[in-house]
This record gives structure tokens, C-alpha cells and sequence, in this order.
């Protein structure tokens, strides 16, 4: 019995170390550990179905922010709608707008438009 276990032990020796070995590697590689490409954050999630979600990603930073709105389902991703957001919209939102998601962001976006033309709707 040993004779057969002894193989298989030296072989899951071997795999642990090679794995190990080839992390230490991966560090030491240009722009391995570095993420490439636009920052994502997920903004916010809304489930539709089972295996159905439409979810909000900011996608960069500063004045370049974007936020898209994309449909998720098992077999693939859409992108609905997108919109640039102001610089300055995540960190002027109080904390009780932020629970509340996609309906509360849309408000503050179209509260300037309606404060900047009162009277356009008579």
C-alpha cells in the first residue's frame, strides 16, 4: 500500500510547489500584478428573474466616469443605456439617496435640469 501512496504524495508535493513557484514568478513579471484597462465598480443591482439582473457600472474615473446600464442574463450581457456622471455626484449624495439606488440617483441628475428651467413645463 505504501508503495502506491508514495507516488501520488510526491506528485501533490511536486504540483504545490511548481503552483508556488509559479506565483512567485507572476510577481516579478511587468504589468502581471497591474490591472489593465478602466476601472469597474458596480454601482448598484436590481434581479428582474431567477437568473435575470440589470446592474449599474461605473466604468473609469474623474472627469471620464461613465455609468452604463446593463441587462445580465446566462446568456450574455447588453448594455441598455448609458450616461457620462458629474464629478462630483458620488460624493455629494447623502447616505439615505444611496440606499435607494438607480430611482434616486436618476432624481438627482434631472433636479438640476428642472431647477435650471422652472417654468418650462407651462
Amino acid at each position: 500500500m505504501l508503495q502506491n501512496a508514495l507516488p501520488a504524495v510526491g506528485l501533490l508535493l511536486a504540483m504545490m510547489v511548481v503552483a508556488w513557484l509559479l506565483q512567485r514568478w507572476r510577481r516579478h513579471l511587468p504589468n502581471m500584478s497591474r490591472q489593465t484597462g478602466p476601472s469597474l465598480k458596480v454601482m448598484n443591482a436590481l434581479p428582474l428573474g431567477p437568473q435575470q439582473r440589470v446592474v449599474t457600472v461605473q466604468v473609469g474615473e474623474g472627469q471620464d466616469r461613465v455609468c452604463l446600464v446593463l441587462g445580465v442574463t446566462p446568456g450574455g450581457i447588453s448594455s441598455l443605456h448609458q450616461m457620462p456622471l458629474p464629478a462630483e455626484s458620488l460624493v455629494t449624495m447623502p447616505a439615505d439617496h444611496q440606499a435607494e439606488g438607480f430611482k434616486a440617483r436618476l432624481n438627482q441628475l434631472l433636479q438640476p435640469q428642472q431647477q435650471e428651467n422652472p417654468h418650462a413645463q407651462g
